[in-house]
Parts: structure tokens; C-alpha cells; sequence
């Protein structure tokens, strides 16, 4: 290939990655699907493309309709099995952010509600919400008529909404900070009724077990994810022992919210993320497959930490 060709992909790649990563939820399979972009790039008579951007938007949604649509997927991304893989804020991958509607697309609790969608649905709506195409646009790249692409968009809001429980619309991150502290704090000192305060009354709690356990854990009242809280952040030699050593907990924005990342020798070896609703906890997350925390250790690393806020685990 020719370097000029090359240099077209490559100024596009951030922007395929982004697309391939809402509609994958994994930046490993995300990566994947541009390399195949990349290697059809390669192959194809260039002289007959006329808008390389359209073609290869087209191309890469469709390799992920593939990969969404396989029976392998199926059974990884079984409903109670999967969590989205959590990036850095800063990211590349996490892509366009101006609006609302784009941070909303890129957050662990839509990625995480668009497993609820048909691959169809799933694609119509990231890429009419998070890049803003027009329906005859995305009837181009999805092979359907524009009414079924609003049909498909029409669908996806709706169930989408439908599912999501908690919406206080976009908290400041300083008051995300200052909630997140405020729970470990109670967690760490075992003050289990500031725990339910700071708590929904309808909150979740999810966790995949470090990649161990077949199905995801799952807390569904306050009190239960208090005393699972509790638990989890109180220091103990046993946590020390099975982590290998002390983690540090630091507070960090992940999927344009706030997270807390353990790290260890500059490994991040878990992440806890929080949805927050009318200034209090709506659903808290644990992912420590390190499968899914790859990308998340490799952007750690380049990162400037604030001062930690858990010394002591």
C-alpha cells in the first residue's frame, strides 16, 4: 500500500476505533475490527472510492455487526455476564464528546443498556447519537430504507429510556468527587446508615468476580450493597494476600465518570465505577477481569494521579 493511502487510514483510525468501540463495548474487539478495516483498506481498488470516510464507516460497522451477530458473542454477551470495558477519560477511543448526547453514548450504563438492542437498533443509534449521521446516510452504510433506519433509532431511544431507572441528567465532576469520597469514607469506617444515605433506593450494585464466576454478582437494595461495600473497601491482610501485595485506590473519570481505580505496580487491577442520580449512588460497578483492564492500565500509566485516596487495603 501506498504511504498516502496509508496516512488516509491512520487519520481516521481514532475516529473507527470510537465508532467499533460504542458498538462493541470491548476496546480489545474494537481494535480488531479496525486492523480488518485496515487489511480491506489494503485490498480494495482505491481508485474507485470516492469518499474513503463513508467506505470505511461502512465498512467497520459492518464488521461489527458481524461480531455482534456470531454465536460466539452470544454466549459471552449473555444479559448477566458481560459489563462494558471501561476506558480513561482521555482516551481517544472514547471519541467525540461535545455534546450530550455523545458523552451519553460512550457512558458504562448505555453501552451497558445497548446489549438490550438488536444489532441493528444498536448501530442506528450510535451512529446517528454519538456522530450525528442522517438517516439517508446510515440507510447507505446499513443497506436499509431511511424509514427503517428511523424506525430502528426510534426503537433504540425507547428502550434505551425505558431502562434507564435513574435519570438526574449530567452531574458536575466535583460533586461526583465529593460523593464517591464521602461513600468510601463511610465504607472504610463501616458507617453502614451514611452508606444507605448515600444510596438510591432503588440502587445496584454489579460486579464480575475478577472474570471468575460464569454470571455477574448482583446486589439490589441498599442495605445489601452497603454491607458488600463494607467489605470491600475495609482494609484486611486477607485482601492484601490475594492482591498480592497493597493496593492504592485512586479517584480517576472513567466513560465520562467517576471511578475508583486500584493499582498495583502501576497494574490497575480493578475499577470501580458509580452512576449518580440526584446527588446520591444509583448503580455501582465492579470490573477486575484484567482482560478488561488492559487498555485501562496502558493509559494509567501516561497518567498524572492525584493523591490517592485509599492508602491502605
Amino acid at each position: 500500500m501506498d504511504s498516502i493511502a496509508t496516512a488516509r487510514f491512520e487519520a481516521g483510525r481514532h475516529r473507527l476505533a470510537s465508532l467499533a468501540y460504542r458498538l462493541l463495548g470491548s476496546a480489545a474487539d474494537a481494535e480488531d475490527a479496525v486492523q480488518d478495516a485496515f487489511l480491506q483498506w489494503e485490498a480494495a481498488d482505491r481508485e474507485r472510492i470516492r469518499t474513503p470516510e463513508a467506505w470505511l464507516t461502512k465498512v467497520v460497522t459492518n464488521l461489527c455487526l458481524d461480531r455482534l451477530r456470531s454465536a460466539r458473542a452470544r454466549r459471552e454477551r449473555a444479559v448477566g455476564a458481560w459489563l462494558p470495558e471501561p476506558l480513561l477519560d482521555g482516551d481517544p477511543m472514547l471519541g467525540p464528546d461535545g455534546t450530550v448526547e455523545q458523552r451519553e453514548s460512550v457512558s458504562l450504563a448505555v453501552l451497558t443498556l445497548m446489549e438490550r438492542l438488536s444489532p441493528l437498533e444498536r448501530a442506528v443509534y450510535v451512529l446517528r447519537e454519538a456522530f450525528s449521521y442522517g438517516h439517508a446516510e446510515i440507510a447507505g452504510i446499513l443497506d436499509i430504507t431511511e424509514s427503517a433506519s428511523q424506525q430502528h433509532l426510534h426503537r433504540a431511544r425507547r428502550r434505551i429510556t425505558a431502562a434507564r431507572r435513574h435519570a438526574g441528567g449530567e452531574v458536575d465532576p466535583a460533586s461526583a468527587r465529593r460523593i464517591v469520597e464521602e461513600f468510601l469514607l463511610a465504607a472504610a469506617s463501616g458507617r453502614t446508615e451514611r452508606l444507605v444515605a448515600l444510596l438510591t433506593d432503588d440502587a445496584t450494585a454489579v460486579s464480575d468476580g475478577a472474570g471468575l464466576a460464569a454470571t455477574l454478582m448482583r446486589y439490589d437494595s441498599a442495605e445489601r450493597i452497603a454491607a458488600v461495600a463494607r467489605a470491600g473497601f475495609k482494609p484486611t491482610p486477607a485482601k492484601r494476600r490475594f492482591a498480592g501485595g497493597t493496593p492504592t485506590g485512586y479517584y480517576a473519570r472513567v466513560n465520562d465518570g467517576p471511578a475508583v481505580l486500584f493499582v498495583l505496580d502501576e497494574q490497575v487491577i480493578g475499577a470501580v465505577t458509580f452512576d449518580i442520580a440526584n446527588g446520591r449512588i444509583a448503580t455501582v460497578r465492579g470490573i477486575a477481569a484484567p482482560a478488561r483492564l488492559v487498555r485501562l492500565t496502558g493509559a494509567w500509566r501516561k497518567h498524572e494521579p492525584d493523591t490517592p485516596l485509599i492508602t491502605e487495603w
